[in-house]
């Protein structure tokens, strides 16, 4: 199975997270936090706000559209009005790329 390449390990600076559009899968969000990459959904499962648009402390990211938030590393909901998790992707990190395995079709 072919990883898909999402950016350069030095695109997403810490409180910086980056959008990224990959085709037939879902928008995904890029974080460092504090060195560290993470992956997840980019869509807010409360509205259909993008996250990268939201601010990002440390390994919390707040949704722009009511300030629901997220752990970025579990994709938990911490603050209301977000309810449900976002889907996280496990990282592997090849030749100075950040990429993830292809999602699997949920039917």
């Amino acid at each position: 199975m072919e990883r898909i390449r999402l950016c350069r390990i030095e695109e997403p600076k810490d409180g910086e997270p980056v959008a990224i559009a990959p085709g037939a899968y879902p928008p995904l969000a890029v974080y460092n936090v504090d060195g560290d990459y993470f992956v997840t959904d980019n869509t807010c499962t409360h509205g259909s706000a993008l996250l990268t648009d939201g601010y990002q402390d440390g390994a919390t990211i707040e949704c722009p559209y009511h300030g629901g938030a997220f752990d970025i590393p579990s994709g938990a909901a911490t603050t209301y009005p977000c309810q449900i998790a976002l889907k996280t992707y496990p990282v592997t990190l090849e030749d100075g790329w950040i990429t993830i395995d292809p999602p699997r079709s949920e039917a």
